[in-house]
């Protein structure tokens, strides 16, 4: 879709790579300048250089000083902040065990991302919203925050946090003219999942068939298809969409194929 978010500035976090650069792509695209936000410096420098109006900060949102520094540098680059997409996330591959053999440490790490870090982005974020009186948040979620899954309890958690908390954000937050919404990607391909399922060597491989069993599209998503949905929850003709789950997993969530 092609919508106008001419003079609009977008934060976007994770956005050097994977999901978040298609997401700070596809927002360029349709005209608003982006902050890259990442803890890969170097890939997000690339990033930025490769869009019309984009700025790099180094950031670990478990870091609040951090967080306020990118936020303090949209606002000194561009002089506003309309847009804010909460997708870095972290999951685990060595751990993928049941969670009474669950590493206590791993779990603390998925969860102070995950969870605690787009809490941090968005207190910080969110203000110099309300101040102009209006903006648009995008939390990035999961299916598995609808549908648990096995193996990877912290991050089922995680994401199940975040879609009861993008609700409580658009109660607040919505008199206050600010709309927030969530995306949650099915299975999506992304190097994670290469080295996961989709890589003839992935640790997984087995078990891609038994997924795309299981999703009535019969494949997985791209990350394309993920960011044209952050792309509608961010455009003025959502403007009446706030508090909304959208899914965008080939059906996986609507039930079970039999």
């Amino acid at each position: 879709m092609q919508c106008d978010l001419d003079g609009q500035v977008a934060l976007v976090t994770g956005a050097a790579n994977g999901i978040g650069s298609a997401i700070a792509r596809r927002l360029a695209d349709n005209g608003a300048a982006v902050t890259i936000a990442d803890i890969d410096m170097a890939n997000a420098e690339r990033m930025a250089a490769s869009l019309p109006r984009a700025l790099a900060c180094r950031v670990d949102i478990r870091d609040e000083a951090a967080i306020d520094g990118a936020v303090a540098a949209t606002l000194a680059r561009f002089g506003r902040l309309d847009i804010l997409v909460n997708n870095a996330g972290v999951n685990t591959f060595a751990h993928r065990v049941d969670i009474d053999s669950f590493p206590t440490e791993e779990w603390h790490r998925i969860i102070s991302v995950d969870l605690d870090g787009l809490f941090l982005v968005t207190r910080s974020a969110v203000k110099p919203m309300i101040e102009r009186g209006g903006g648009r948040i995008v939390n990035i979620a999961s299916v598995v925050g609808l549908a648990a899954m096995r193996l990877q309890s912290p991050f089922v958690a995680a994401k199940a946090g975040i879609i009861h908390l993008t609700r409580s954000m658009a109660l607040e937050l919505g008199p206050k003219g600010v709309r927030a919404n969530a995306v949650a990607p099915g299975s999506i391909v992304t190097e994670g999942t290469r080295q996961l399922f989709y890589g003839e060597g992935g640790t997984f491989h087995n078990r891609a068939r038994a997924f795309m069993d299981h999703i009535p599209l019969g494949r997985p998503g791209t990350l394309g298809e993920v960011a044209e949905a952050v792309l509608f929850l961010c455009a003025p003709e959502s403007r009446y969409v706030n508090g909304h789950i959208l899914t965008v997993d080939g059906g996986w969530t609507a039930g079970y194929m039999m």
